[in-house]
């Protein structure tokens, strides 16, 4: 999405690396602006109304780096991860996960089969990622029926939007203490007249990980990965537009801990085109097409290494957008969005229907998102229209689902710098495949998964209530919020025991997919001083949210109550941070679960250097996590039981920038 080259230029050069020698800010000059490009109207983070967001980019992104999305985006306000083994990690926002908060790269759907199950990766790569955004709350408008609980958009420009005059680029290489993991990453863009060119990669090897007081070993068995990524794009970028294309891959395999041996072997293959025309017709400000196809699959291997499952999913999405010049006072984009899909998870012995059959998904969806500024107030509404249809092999029931979304909100600004928001909405979301027509064992998770075709679709009425303070050097926000999900749709396990082919066995615990309306309430709070600054910068913030079954108690795996707080430094060629978070026990568990997760504290610190070579600059760093070496379950992971968190781990590394 094409941005003002001021920002985007400021953007990229903080995602490189540290600038060297850098000026020192005073109190008066503005923070640096980082626009969220998954927002209608490219609103800058802390400035949004349907969807509080939070951009991860620059050095923080880089600080926090972890092996998966989820670690990533962990300590983030409002967002837990589900944390299965260091392969596979999806973030978990305000209580929500898999299916109800939707991943996206570059604006479009990821297309993988992360929000099936815990044990699946996303495929989504932080390494490459220019900057990564977390929008926590409803988006269900813009972007599907998945997005009940949010949406995280990973960011990596692919296909380039502007010119470079020099080629730029950056090289990152790191070494992790806790796995004798090492990685490298790449990036890096030119251009020639009016054509603009992208290349990044990455590649990471690591093998079973440390945790603390490891009964019979120091490392969890079955948690190695080996990854990596390479990816290519370019566009022609003329006065009003840009018309351009990407491929991109990836190849993952990874250990199931806790599975018996079993791994995960993973490949992607997607293709992606964007386009933008400025001034297409009279009264509009630009037409965007985009269009993205994914060709993913997975096979689950035993512990003798042969493929017991294998997960297939090939999609074709396309996205057509148009932004209109203000009509009385209202701007705003309306568009139109279609998705094509076949998903299948077969027996690799038979080829025949394992654990869901193929079925076929299409879905064709509208919407429109307006805002105005009256004065006293700035108001947004929008609303999305979504027909989803299920097709599945083998004599299962055909459904279709006729989903309406809609919302509104406003900002009100107190005084000066001070406002209070409140948004309400209500978004519907269609059963996923496998909540529909599971019928069969999944090896990597032990259970034997039963759906059911006869699920209505979710309903889910949200109101959040904000006050912010939006100006100075501190700033600080608080939000709550309520989400009554009607036909909330979830997996109870249960206690009897099957073989793979669903008889009495001691293989497999019964999984089966139920129906019943739900209640997610929380709150959070974050304050901060002199963030993005040179000098001294301060951080403390804290959350909860609890998930309830109307009259049958708590939803499973919920987030614990947090508190933490962060303190860095920057002078100019050196930074450092230091963070600390408190996570209490979690002892609200539904019906099915048996085991509590005790309270942790996680201390983590960054120091980095950075040295001017010529046009290069060279940043070395040292990050450290759970530097206490605590032993670390948390409650929103499906193996917490089995997998603690890593232990004590220390990363060096050299980054290089042009």
């Amino acid at each position: 999405m094409h941005v003002q080259r001021t920002i985007l230029a400021s953007a990229v050069l903080a995602a490189l690396a540290p600038l060297s020698f850098a000026q020192t800010q005073t109190a008066n000059q503005p923070m640096a602006t980082v626009v969220v490009t998954a927002n209608p109207f490219n609103a800058a983070e802390g400035d949004q109304i349907l969807t509080p967001a939070k951009v991860l980019a620059g050095d923080e992104l880089r600080s926090k780096l972890g092996s998966s999305l989820g670690e990533t985006l962990s300590s983030e306000l409002g967002v837990s991860a589900s944390a299965f083994g260091a392969g596979a990690s999806r973030p978990v926002i305000r209580g929500l996960e898999g299916n109800r908060v939707k991943v996206l790269e570059n604006g479009m759907a990821v297309s993988d089969l992360s929000g099936l199950s815990n044990d699946h990766a996303v495929s989504g790569e932080g390494a490459t990622a220019r900057q990564i955004e977390i929008l926590r709350g409803p988006a269900a408008l813009l972007y599907g029926s998945g997005a009940i609980g949010g949406l995280v958009n990973v960011v990596n420009e692919r296909i380039p939007t502007e010119h470079h005059d020099t080629p730029t680029g950056v090289v990152e290489s790191r070494y992790n203490s806790v796995d004798h993991g090492r990685s490298v990453s790449f990036s890096g863009d030119a251009s020639s007249g009016k054509v603009a060119l992208h290349v990044d990669g990455s590649g990471r090897d690591a093998g079973d990980y440390h945790i603390p007081d490891a009964p019979g070993g120091d490392t969890l068995p079955n948690s190695a990965l080996r990854q990596h990524t390479l990816g290519a794009g370019g566009a022609y970028i003329g006065e009003r537009g840009h018309l351009g294309a990407s491929v991109s891959t990836l190849k993952k395999r990874y250990g199931i801990p806790g599975g018996e041996g079993a791994q995960i072997d993973l490949e992607q293959t997607r293709y992606d085109i964007d386009s933008q025309l400025d001034a297409p017709l009279p009264g509009f400000e630009k037409l965007r097409f985009k269009a993205g196809y994914s060709d993913y699959g997975h096979v689950e291997l035993n512990a003798e290494g042969g493929p017991e499952t294998v997960f297939s999913n090939r999609a074709l999405e396309t996205r057509l957008e148009m932004t209109h010049k203000p009509v009385r006072g209202w701007s705003g984009s309306f568009g139109v969005q279609t998705e094509h899909a076949r998903f299948s998870g077969l027996s690799a012995d038979t080829g025949e229907s394992a654990t869901v059959p193929v079925t076929v998904s299409d879905t064709h969806a509208a919407f429109l998102v307006e805002e105005r500024d009256f004065g006293l107030a700035r108001v947004n509404a929008g609303v999305r229209a979504e027909s989803v249809k299920r097709e599945p092999e083998g004599g299962a029931p055909r459904r279709s689902f006729d989903l309406l979304s809609y919302s509104a909100g406003a900002i009100f600004p107190v005084v000066p710098g001070y406002t209070v928001g409140l948004t309400a909405s209500v978004a519907q979301r269609a059963p996923a495949a496998d909540e529909l027509y599971s019928g069969g064992p999944h090896e990597s998770t032990l259970t034997f998964d039963i759906g059911n075709p006869n699920f209505r679709k979710e309903t889910s009425r949200n109101i959040e209530l904000s006050l912010r303070k939006t100006t100075g050097l501190v700033r600080w926000q608080a939000n709550l919020f309520q989400n009554h999900v009607r036909d909330f749709i979830y997996g109870e396990v249960g206690d009897t025991l099957l073989d793979d082919e669903g008889n009495p066995g001691d293989e497999l615990r019964e999984r089966i997919f139920r129906q019943a309306d739900a209640t997610i309430r929380g709150a959070e709070a974050e304050i901060s001083y002199n963030q993005h600054r040179e000098g001294l910068s301060l951080r403390a913030f804290g959350d909860m949210s609890r998930g309830s079954l109307d009259d049958a108690g708590s939803l499973p795996l919920q987030p614990a109550k947090r508190v933490g707080a962060e303190a860095g430094y920057k002078a100019g060629a050196l930074r450092g941070g230091l963070s600390v978070l408190r996570a209490l026990k979690q002892e609200r568990l539904a019906a099915f679960e048996s085991t509590p997760t005790g309270a942790y504290t996680q201390l983590d610190a960054n120091l980095s250097y950075t040295q001017r070579f010529g046009h290069t600059d060279l940043t070395w760093f040292i990050i450290g996590k759970n530097l206490l070496d605590e032993e670390i379950r948390v409650s929103t992971s499906v193996l917490k039981d089995i997998a603690p968190l890593p232990g004590r781990n220390l990363t060096v590394g050299v980054r290089a920038a042009f």
